[in-house]
């Protein structure tokens, strides 16, 4: 997302430098002018979309879980409704779990932490964004754990960069956006593996 982020402003002409701000203080933060863009995997609800602008989507994606390497198969949500998943707080994905009827969901600041509650065997499931997951695994491999190819998430959202409403600055995001989505962004996506 950062590589996006930075692509695209560059694209706009708009000066840009990067900030670590914790999930479920993005939009908090945005909204008191500590940060002007959300380049997070923070999915487009109705209720966040009352208070924050999305830009054009650089891509979409859906949800992933990650089991034990020896479980399953897990073909959609209700395969673990019985067992405790691990998801990150304020996500679409602790939504899509309730959904789901899955009742015993634990939440946590990253999925880092959810791999590794799932690696000690303090949950059963760990569920999140699939890109995210693969490349925890890909960069730090658990053997124990496995991403279930098997599964189908619920479905695939947008994923679009965020601002305050009503900021002029989004047309030429959303300009820039269309300008690098089949060219630069296509490129981040492959670099890290976002496509496939």
């Amino acid at each position: 997302m950062i590589d996006m982020a930075m692509a695209v402003t560059a694209s706009a002409g708009i000066p840009a430098d990067t900030a670590i701000t914790p999930f479920a203080a993005l939009i908090s933060s945005l909204l008191t002018r500590r940060i002007d863009l959300i380049a997070a995997a923070m999915l487009r609800t109705p209720e966040r979309e009352k208070i924050v602008a999305f830009s054009e989507p650089l891509y979409d994606y859906g949800g992933g879980l990650v089991v034990r390497r020896d479980a399953g198969p897990f073909r959609d949500l209700a395969a673990v409704q019985r067992l405790r998943v691990g998801a990150q707080v304020g996500t679409r994905f602790t939504d899509q779990l309730t959904e789901a009827g899955v009742a015993d969901v634990a939440t946590y600041e990253s999925l880092s932490d959810v791999l590794r509650d799932l690696d000690h065997g303090r949950l059963d499931a760990g569920y999140g964004d699939e890109p995210v997951l693969a490349y925890q695994l890909r960069v730090r491999p658990r053997e124990g754990l496995r991403l279930a190819r098997e599964f189908v998430s619920p479905g695939k959202e947008a994923l679009c960069l965020i601002m305050r409403r009503g900021d002029p600055v989004m047309a030429r995001v959303n300009e820039a956006i269309g300008r690098l989505k089949d060219t630069r962004l296509a490129t981040i996506r492959a670099h890290w593996g976002l496509d496939g």
